[in-house]
């Protein structure tokens, strides 16, 4: 008997389409902690603006489930340099709108010592939700990432590319970490956010199913026992988004350097034009065991850019830097097909400057431990990065 599934419709792009949504903090510029104020900062947007109705292709911001946060979201684009200009002529407008009050915008995985116990929720029924099913779990979350949207040209390459992209988890992590410390602890990962984040129930690494029709079998299994009941539930670090055609990746941290945010989003676009490209070639896509995937994602949450990952099914393994020099190599063909190798040399600098959680840690250190210059020194970084562009 055949099983019943869920027919999930896919808007495939003509093109590998790039788009990102950033979530950006806010805080308070005298006690450098958490400020619930994104209310406010929306008004005042809105006022500067003339109303949050903008044009397609205009600055856009949406809520998010916390009140001290405001994610800033591009439109659809080509080229890497087109969707962080549009990035940053947003983040303009709402540094903007949150200067007057006495508010500074703020970007990493995790904030160094807020309390999530202080921090406000914004109330809709898909967020309401949310915590009444997920209850402390849910609260905890404060936590911010970055999500890259790339455009798939067809359904059925979806999975082929999401499981092979898996091999590239932990690079993705480890590059953008930066959420070392927790409600004023230094937690000895470089990532906690990834650690955090993955508690949530239908969170974490994505499933390996090995097309479409199985992927549509298991919505509706989620959907017929109430796991979820919209696609939009499902918060997988890397997963498909039909709506727009997309494979959505969400492993990233929450970036404060620009030139950081252009090199990442270069390195998942090329990542996965490559990917597609090869499959169009005929080349079957390598993978690695989920067990590999999980144990990949640890080691990058926890020791960052110093770690060591599995390479493949036969258990290889090899320092991140040094796999990392060899796949940035493979990928300047399709960075110069793409209009993006001056962004995808400079992921090769994160490791040279310090990825951000070393970055913080080195600023505390530098401070006798004192948390509040953390938090002014990457609002400054946000503020006047010197790398915003290649």
């Amino acid at each position: 008997m055949n099983r019943p599934r869920h027919r999930v419709h896919f808007n495939a792009s003509p093109r590998h389409s790039v788009g990102v949504e950033w979530e950006i903090a806010l805080v308070d510029r005298s006690t450098r902690d958490l400020s619930n104020s994104a209310s406010r900062v929306f008004d005042a947007v809105g006022e500067l603006t003339g109303g949050l109705n903008w044009a397609p292709g205009e600055p856009k911001i949406t809520k998010e489930l916390l009140r001290n946060t405001v994610e800033v979201v591009s439109g659809v684009h080509h080229t890497v340099s087109e969707v962080v200009d549009d990035l940053s002529q947003t983040l303009d407008i709402v540094r903007r709108a949150a200067d007057p009050l006495g508010v500074d915008l703020w970007c990493a995985g995790t904030h160094p010592f807020a309390q999530w116990s202080e921090q406000q929720l914004t109330h809709s029924e898909h967020y309401d939700e949310l915590i009444d099913r997920t209850q402390w779990w849910g609260r905890q979350m404060l936590i911010w990432g970055v999500h890259v949207h790339v455009g798939i040209t067809h359904h059925q390459k979806v999975f082929p590319i999401l499981n092979s992209l898996l091999l590239q988890y932990p690079h993705l992590l480890a590059l953008s970490a930066s959420s070392p410390m927790w409600a004023g602890t230094d937690t000895g990962y470089a990532s906690n956010r990834a650690m955090m984040f993955q508690q949530l129930p239908t969170a974490g690494l994505p499933f390996q199913f090995a097309d479409w029709t199985q992927f549509e079998y298991y919505v509706h299994d989620q959907m017929k026992t109430g796991v979820f009941d919209q696609l939009g539930g499902m918060h997988w670090d890397i997963r498909p988004a039909p709506k727009w055609g997309t494979l959505e990746v969400r492993v990233c941290d929450g970036v404060s350097h620009r030139g950081e945010l252009r090199a990442l989003i270069a390195l998942i676009q090329c990542l996965i034009v490559d990917l597609d490209a090869r499959l169009d070639d005929g080349e079957p896509l390598p993978t690695i065991p989920p067990w590999h995937v999980q144990e990949n994602k640890w080691r990058a949450a926890r020791y960052g850019l110093d770690a060591e990952i599995i390479l493949d099914a036969d258990s290889n393994e090899r320092p991140m830097t040094d796999d990392l020099d060899d796949l940035l190599t493979r990928l300047e063909p399709t960075a110069r097909r793409l209009g993006c190798s001056d962004e995808l040399a400079m992921v090769a600098d994160i490791p040279r400057r310090g990825a951000s959680y070393q970055r913080q840690r080195a600023i505390a250190a530098a401070n006798d431990g004192d948390l509040t210059a953390v938090v002014a020194g990457l609002a400054e970084e946000l503020a006047n990065d010197p790398c915003d562009k290649p």
